[in-house]
């Protein structure tokens, strides 16, 4: 789902260059600056309206529906201008790309993607009153889901388990049964079934999701962190904002595998609608208890790094899926990290994530890590019309928070920087054509 956020853009680096990944998902298109490319060359200013002072240019769409589903979950009416602005993004076949930076000029069909589409579905949702542009977007991901019933992040590619698992959601949030959605034979949960390691991979990594399907012939795909903590949500039948109520006592429970299945029939087999949430809550469980309530980020000749985007969703799939008591480390860890990973409030992105996971564990976002999430998103965007117990407007000026007061950490993004991103894409753009839009920057964690 590049970002910080949301995608795992330097985890899908590195399954590139460690051979582990087919051609990227979400990046079809160069470079900005580079030979073809047909994204802007300088950064765009920041329209009015939009969350956060940052370039939009690959994740304006993003920022902005997470802000709106986060600010809407809690109780702040939105100005028209945030309202507006999402909706004057989506293209006229119902479809939103990342970013463009004059809504009066036709989309590139080509440069659509599922991942803003999905969120801005999910945003509109929780909005209210948008059911036209709700459906129209719907009918987008229905016409642009692949064979095998998967999603890719630009169309016509490869399906990847970020992406389906964010049209899931979307499909969930609109009220549309994910099973009915299908092409080919293949509904939505197959493609997202497709993605999940099953009783063929080792002990340790079953239940997990891979970020792409391994190839005929290449190297087995392996567990992805981000693939599985975001396509963890889709799992257990859920959506943003996570609002589920459901706690059972017992842990998730790990797939049952057979004794030698790895090695037969059944060991191949796809894992079960009704086990897939449990078995993915297992194994994030067992990852997030193994470095210290948070999930890693690994690139190749680096040191492994505490992968903030990662941690969050897997703590949204635990709790949507019955096990808050399970996703309470990750959560008291985020809120330790808050002022780092938001870079004091300041990247709406890490900002909007981590509002959604406060209110799905039913923390105070007002007084979450020592922060005022609530007041720091809605400072970075136009004053809302109402907030919750305040007069309008008023939660913009919400002083900031002593978190919001530490020096941000240089391009925390998971300590992978923009322009490293940049320069990985063009790397791979001259090697074979691949991980075009790698600078992508989602938000708050690569």
């Amino acid at each position: 789902m590049l970002t910080a956020a949301r995608l795992g853009a330097a985890a899908l680096t590195a399954a590139l260059l460690t051979g582990t990944a087919a051609a990227p998902a979400f990046a079809d298109t160069p470079a900005p600056g580079s030979p073809g490319a047909t994204g802007p060359t300088a950064p765009a200013a920041t329209p009015d309206g939009l969350y956060g002072k940052g370039d939009p240019s690959y994740d304006g769409v993003w920022r902005q529906s997470l802000a709106l589903t986060a600010l809407a979950a809690a109780k702040a009416t939105p100005a028209d201008s945030a309202v507006g602005w999402l909706t004057g993004q989506q293209c006229a076949d119902g479809g939103w790309p990342s970013y463009r930076a004059d809504a009066a000029t036709a989309c590139d069909a080509k440069l659509e993607d599922s991942n803003a589409t999905a969120v801005a579905v999910q945003a509109l949702v929780a909005l209210g009153g948008h059911q036209d542009a709700v459906d129209k977007g719907v009918q987008w991901l229905k016409a642009n889901q692949n064979a095998d019933g998967s999603w890719a992040f630009n169309p016509d590619n490869p399906g990847d388990a970020d992406s389906t698992g964010l049209a899931v959601n979307a499909l969930l949030a609109a009220k549309v049964d994910p099973a009915g959605v299908a092409k080919a034979g293949k509904n939505a949960f197959d493609g997202l079934a497709a993605f999940q390691l099953g009783c063929a991979a080792p002990a340790d990594q079953r239940g997990a999701f891979v970020y792409q399907a391994a190839q005929p012939g290449g190297p087995a795909a392996e567990a992805n962190a981000l693939a599985s903590g975001q396509a963890s949500l889709a799992a257990t039948g859920g959506k943003l904002p996570v609002a589920n109520t459901n706690r059972t006592d017992a842990a998730p429970k790990a797939l049952s595998c057979p004794d030698g299945a790895a090695s037969g029939a059944t060991g191949t087999a796809p894992v079960a609608r009704a086990d897939s949430g449990e078995a993915v809550g297992a194994y994030l469980t067992a990852q997030l208890a193994a470095n210290g309530q948070h999930l890693m980020l690994t690139m190749p000749g680096a040191a492994p790094t505490p992968d903030y985007t990662a941690t969050a969703w897997a703590a949204l799939g635990l709790i949507q899926g019955g096990h808050p008591q399970q996703a309470a480390g990750a959560v008291d860890w985020l809120a330790k990290e808050a002022g780092t990973w938001t870079k004091g409030g300041t990247d709406a992105a890490a900002t909007a994530t981590l509002l959604l996971v406060a209110q799905a564990a039913q923390r105070d976002p007002r007084a979450f890590g020592g922060a005022d999430l609530v007041g720091q998103l809605t400072a970075l965007g136009p004053a809302p019309k109402a907030a919750a117990g305040t007069s309008a407007g008023a939660s913009a000026g919400a002083s900031a928070s002593p978190t919001a007061s530490a020096p941000a950490k240089k391009d925390e993004d998971g300590g992978i920087g923009k322009f490293w991103l940049l320069g990985v894409g063009l790397l791979i753009g001259i090697g074979g054509g691949l991980l075009l839009s790698l600078q992508r920057k989602r938000g708050a964690k690569l």
